[in-house]
């Protein structure tokens, strides 16, 4: 009898750590909890964040909207001149399922307060004989734009996605000119883009900020961030889509993102 609870006790330990998984590839959005301030931080401190809408996994999981993201504080470089201003982070673990899972992750694209809220006003302006969820609204960093009440996500290439609660769900797409990627890791899958487009790839609506490094090669999972300005601060509400690193990368994969 010990043996049979062992071996289901067991059973039951393999399937939590299956579900727990999170493919490579997968977008991760993100809206900061916390304020960074290069000013204030140091090695160590934690950074956490909130999933913003439902993320789909293999096997019919999904991490909530509403779980969490924790990262911490790698490193703040020390300013030549006050100028610039420049901190180094990483966000590596997420809820799911009542479960702290490790992740590794990259950042894709990063959004201000403004533009998040225009990301979701309708295009020709509120219409109080529209109800929001079939509003027509355009995405952060592309040209996607959202057709809900029936319709699809779509740009100049047709038919990317299709909207769902509290965002969209569409195919990650590489932008020309820009070091994102498209599919990683052979996952090919809809991702949670929440108000971002498709191809949404870098800073938007905060001028002064540059992604040093976005944390796909290595220092894989590190995240440098700088500004023009002596000071570098992320207010918290702002908007992140962070994507889960491939296991390995290589020199030929360095080459199509920061």
């Amino acid at each position: 009898m010990k043996w049979i609870i062992f071996l289901i006790l067991l059973a039951g330990t393999s399937a939590l750590s299956a579900e727990d998984s999170v493919p490579a590839g997968t977008v991760l959005p993100v809206r900061l909890n916390t304020t960074i301030d290069s000013n204030k931080a140091h090695p160590g401190d934690v950074i956490t964040g909130t999933i913003t809408q439902d993320v789909p996994l293999a096997a019919g999981q999904v991490i909530r909207a509403g779980s969490k993201v924790t990262g911490h504080v790698v490193k703040v470089f020390e300013s030549r001149h006050q100028l610039p201003a420049k901190i180094a982070l990483t966000f590596d673990t997420v809820a799911i399922g009542g479960k702290e899972v490790q992740i590794r992750t990259d950042l894709r694209a990063i959004a201000g307060y403004v533009e998040l809220e225009q990301a979701e006003i309708p295009i020709d302006g509120p219409d109080r004989g529209t109800p929001a969820s079939a509003w027509t609204t355009a995405q952060i960093g592309g040209s996607d734009i959202v057709y809900r009440g029936g319709g699809p996500v779509a740009n100049s290439t047709g038919t990317v996605g299709r909207p769902v609660a509290n965002g969209v769900l569409s195919t990650v797409s590489a932008q020309p000119g820009m070091s994102c990627r498209g599919e990683v890791g052979g996952n090919s899958a809809l991702q949670a883009l929440w108000l971002f487009s498709s191809n949404a790839c870098g800073v938007y609506g905060m001028k002064d900020l540059e992604i040093v490094h976005a944390g796909r090669t290595e220092p894989a999972g590190e995240v440098v961030l700088a500004s023009r300005q002596p000071q570098l601060k992320l207010p918290s509400g702002t908007g992140i889509l962070l994507r889960v690193n491939a296991p390995s990368t290589s020199s030929a994969s360095a080459e199509l993102e920061h």
